[in-house]
């Protein structure tokens, strides 16, 4: 029987609905950049104490996905896409209102809420496909289109920060992005339909709460690590015990009949590459974002390195890679097709893997910056838009949103591993001044692109038909048997 089939066309709707929610993610994520410094004045804090709002913002999404991707499947990505927006703008609207730095630092975290929407989306759009000709490269294509928007608010929001914190008060710029959050709210709660299946139950909170131990102490110890130096006994010890409270989880998980994460995907052919995959991916996306923005301020007059960069100049080379990430995401669904996910996701990485490497001999003028940060670029935003749709489409039918998650849930591991260890890497070999090693600045960049690379050859591991709809293949099957029959 001839499956039905799905047109973009026909989801534009939704799609255009969901892209407004990622465009207002990217606003959250480019927006408060250029204040950052106006936002410790204001909260009375030293520019390191800054640092603490990444940090726990990065704990705090890599607990929620889980529960909420796990929800998503079963009760509907809709209504968890509702509260985590809900949960988003209460957060983000509270930071115009403290003065006080814990306060602002609690509403901050809580933001971070936003991390699942990108993951509940995917889920939500693969589930109103599942079953049709096409679905996956359907998928992809949305995804592509998401990962522009939210690219594109990133950008944006950017500049809009830094245009309006020259010209308003600062409450009234912080109140923005709250505001823009809650129209997502209503956007999401009259555009979007529901998931037409789940899978019901019960959350297993034993396993959340095991899960929840681990990351904590893990990203913990990771952020102690960062803050004490690699010489610090007690950061290694709460970081082991993240690492050794998985054991229990994964025991756990493997006696549930409906467990939070279905650990056993982690041994899929299909899947487990995608997961490590997501993880290598995250020390480039995630962790190497803030050394190439400081690079680019260093005076080579000083240091004898680096760009020497005004705060403008630096933001047009951060722009140079967002739009290359915006280029990969669009095109990578066009190359899929032609190629199959499988090859184009190998590209990808490898694409992400030269970009950095580039750096090593090609890092003395402003071109060839911004050369080496586009190849990464382009890279990074097909990955950005492939993991997630890849996950989907592997994933057991009742496991869509926990996958999708888990893409971004190791994503954020790979990058908090990351950023403790390139800023150990550029506080080495300094000479007390405030500008990082360069030595240090070579092995964020060769650690980029190895990783990136080692991410290539894992995929080279996964099934060729990988990620590929089921009834794509067998007319495929169909056609290439059918002059034999003649």
């Amino acid at each position: 029987m001839q499956k039905s089939r799905i047109t973009l066309g026909a989801l534009a709707g939704v799609v255009g609905f969901l892209a407004f929610v990622e465009f207002t993610s990217g606003v959250i994520q480019g927006y408060y950049t250029p204040m950052l410094t106006d936002i410790a004045r204001h909260l009375g804090v030293n520019d390191a104490d800054v640092n603490w709002l990444e940090g726990s913002q990065l704990m705090l999404s890599a607990l929620v996905v889980p529960a909420f991707a796990k929800l998503g499947d079963m009760v509907g990505h809709k209504r968890m896409l509702l509260w985590s927006t809900a949960i988003t703008a209460i957060a983000t609207l509270a930071l115009p209102f403290t003065d006080s730095f814990w306060l602002f630092l609690a509403a901050w975290a809580l933001q971070g809420v936003y991390v699942v929407w990108l993951p509940l989306e995917i889920a939500l759009i693969w589930s109103r496909t599942r079953g049709t000709e096409g679905s996956s490269l359907l998928t992809a294509k949305a995804a592509g289109l998401l990962v522009a928007a939210l690219e594109g608010g990133a950008i944006i929001g950017a500049l809009v920060g830094g245009m309006l914190i020259d010209s308003l008060p600062l409450m009234w710029v912080l109140l923005i992005p709250g505001l823009l959050v809650v129209a997502c709210f209503v956007v999401v709660f009259f555009g979007v339909k529901e998931s037409p299946v789940k899978t019901g139950g019960v959350l297993d909170f034993q396993g959340l709460v095991l899960i929840s131990l681990a990351l904590i102490a893990f990203t913990g110890g990771l952020s102690l690590l960062r803050l004490n130096g690699p010489d610090s006994l007690a950061a290694w010890a709460v970081t082991l015990l993240g690492v050794l409270l998985i054991v229990p989880f994964v025991l756990v998980e493997l006696r549930k009949d409906d467990p939070l994460i279905d650990v056993r995907m982690f041994r899929s052919p299909s899947l487990a590459p995608v997961f490590l995959t997501a993880g290598l991916f995250g020390v480039s996306v995630l962790g190497a974002q803030a050394p190439l923005s400081t690079y680019a301020r260093t005076d080579p007059t000083v240091y004898g390195y680096g760009l020497g960069t005004a705060g403008f100049a630096t933001s047009l080379l951060i722009g140079m890679y967002l739009i290359g990430m915006i280029v990969g995401a669009l095109v990578f669904p066009k190359v899929a097709r032609a190629i199959t996910p499988r090859n184009t996701l190998i590209i990808a990485a490898c694409l992400v893997g030269i970009g950095y490497l580039l750096f090593v001999p090609l890092h003395s003028s402003y071109l060839q910056v911004t050369t080496n940060m586009f190849i990464a670029g382009i890279g990074s935003g097909a990955l950005v838009a492939a993991l997630p749709s890849a996950a989907a489409a592997a994933a057991p039918p009742t496991q869509t949103g926990v996958a999708t998650g888990l893409t971004n849930s190791v994503k954020t591991v790979g990058g908090a591993i990351a950023s403790a260890m390139f800023g150990i890497a550029l506080i080495s070999g300094t000479s007390g001044g405030t500008a990082g090693s360069f030595t240090g600045y070579l092995t964020v960049w060769i650690i980029c692109g190895v990783t990136a690379l080692i991410a290539a050859a894992l995929l080279l591991f996964v099934p060729k038909t990988a990620f590929q709809d089921p009834a794509a293949l067998l007319a495929e099957a169909a056609e290439q048997a059918e002059p034999a029959d003649h």
